[in-house]
């Protein structure tokens, strides 16, 4: 789902400190019977219906807890929850993301599961991510991967086969080049900067680089393979089949998918109400598996709901986590969507769109990369764009400002 990524870790850079002192311990709570409300955030006003629906479900098999679901919008989530974390007011149960995630959980902020969970029920990568110094950390929610949403309009218009899921680098070059027509303001795709899950990281993996190590404690910045999938980008915008930085900073990518003017977007899993509700894309698009480099490869990302650190009702809290990371629950979370990340129960979701081929998505995590994070990801995050938007904009060669950016990157994580 959009807002699952890299935007609100600015926000986070420079509190590690602080909530070291305010957000460590936790509740203790003993007694089963006792009647509590617990405060759940979350951040998406589409999705809200269905979390009230999970937790009037909840409810019912625990009558002496309620969930007080609070919607707060992307654009203040993270600076509201890093206020309540700071004062020692966490909500009980929240929602985390990636790049967040290892921040909060150094810190106390969120809880470790106090029991042992089989994760192996969902996707591997995808647990892997919500695990810091061997313990496991909440429950996915969901899960997200990227796929390339082509407007079969133009490339009709333009004799252009559709894309085949065997398709290749060359091939999407070859076709975005056709579908590029400057006399009508189209082109074949769009090369941003700003959401690097859907472009970068996923062309970095592909040419078999990489942008931390396993370990976290090293840049792949400088590794020729990384610089070989940030070159897929900038040589699109060098070649004119995509617009250049200002352009998409000016209108971005999405709103020039959904004017017909450009014929690619790498998008994620999270698109499809965006895309089937709108009145231009509508009946005009379907989507297709990213291209494959070296290898095939996506960067898979979900929520994963977390108890606070310092709820004093953890004992309840937790139980509703173990809820809404179960079978049950993801089946219902299914049918509105996005992909419930528990295994098997993705059915749903790809049913309620067969004019699309929605099974892209599933199918991509068998290739999965997991979506790269540190203790600290915002310092880095800053950095990235920092030094590639010198490349973006032609100011700086792509090999300059990625061996740039491994070095600053390097110099920021022997901090952590």
């Amino acid at each position: 789902m959009r807002g699952t990524t890299r935007i609100g870790t600015a926000l986070l850079g420079v509190v590690a400190l602080a909530l070291t002192a305010a957000c460590s311990g936790g509740g203790d709570d003993e007694s089963g019977n006792e009647k509590v409300t617990l405060s759940y955030a979350v951040w998406d006003q589409n999705q809200k219906p269905a979390m009230e629906s999970l937790a009037a479900e909840f409810t019912k098999t625990h009558p002496n807890i309620a969930i007080d679901v609070q919607l707060t919008p992307w654009e203040g989530y993270w600076t509201k929850l890093k206020a309540a974390a700071t004062g020692g007011a966490a909500p009980d149960v929240f929602w985390m993301n990636g790049p967040n995630f290892q921040l909060y959980a150094s810190n106390g902020v969120i809880s470790p599961n106090p029991e042992q969970v089989d994760t192996s029920v969902y996707p591997k990568a995808l647990a892997d991510l919500y695990t810091f110094e061997g313990k496991s950390y909440g429950l996915p929610k969901d899960m997200d991967t990227v796929g390339v949403w082509y407007n079969k309009t133009l490339f009709d218009a333009a004799k252009v086969a559709y894309p085949k899921d065997d398709w290749t680098w060359a091939d999407f070059q070859a076709a975005a080049a056709k579908l590029t027509d400057p006399a009508k303001g189209v082109f074949g795709t769009a090369a941003p900067l700003s959401s690097f899950q859907e472009y970068q990281y996923d062309t970095i993996a592909q040419a078999g680089g990489y942008v931390i190590s396993p370990d976290g404690k090293t840049s792949g910045y400088a590794d020729p393979k990384t610089i070989a999938g940030l070159k897929f980008w900038t040589d699109l915008i060098a070649g004119k089949q995509s617009p250049d930085l200002k352009t998409m900073t000016d209108t971005t990518p999405i709103q020039l998918f959904e004017a017909g003017k450009v014929a690619m977007y790498w998008g994620g899993s999270w698109n499809v109400s965006e895309f089937s509700g709108n009145d231009y894309t509508k009946g005009k698009i379907d989507v297709a598996p990213l291209p494959r480099g070296e290898k095939q490869a996506t960067i898979i990302h979900g929520v994963s709901n977390q108890v606070g650190g310092k709820s004093e009702h953890s004992k309840q809290a937790w139980e509703f986590v173990k809820f809404l990371g179960s079978q049950p629950a993801a089946e219902i979370l299914g049918k509105t969507g996005p992909i419930p990340a528990y295994n098997g129960t993705q059915t749903a979701w790809v049913a309620a769109h067969p004019e699309l081929k929605l099974q892209t998505f599933l199918d991509e995590v068998a290739y999965a990369v997991p979506y790269p994070v540190s203790k600290n990801t915002a310092a880095w995050n800053e950095a990235e764009l920092t030094h590639l938007t010198k490349a973006w904009s032609g100011e700086q060669p792509v090999d300059a400002a990625a061996t740039a950016l491994a070095a600053d990157m390097n110099a920021l994580l022997a901090k952590e």
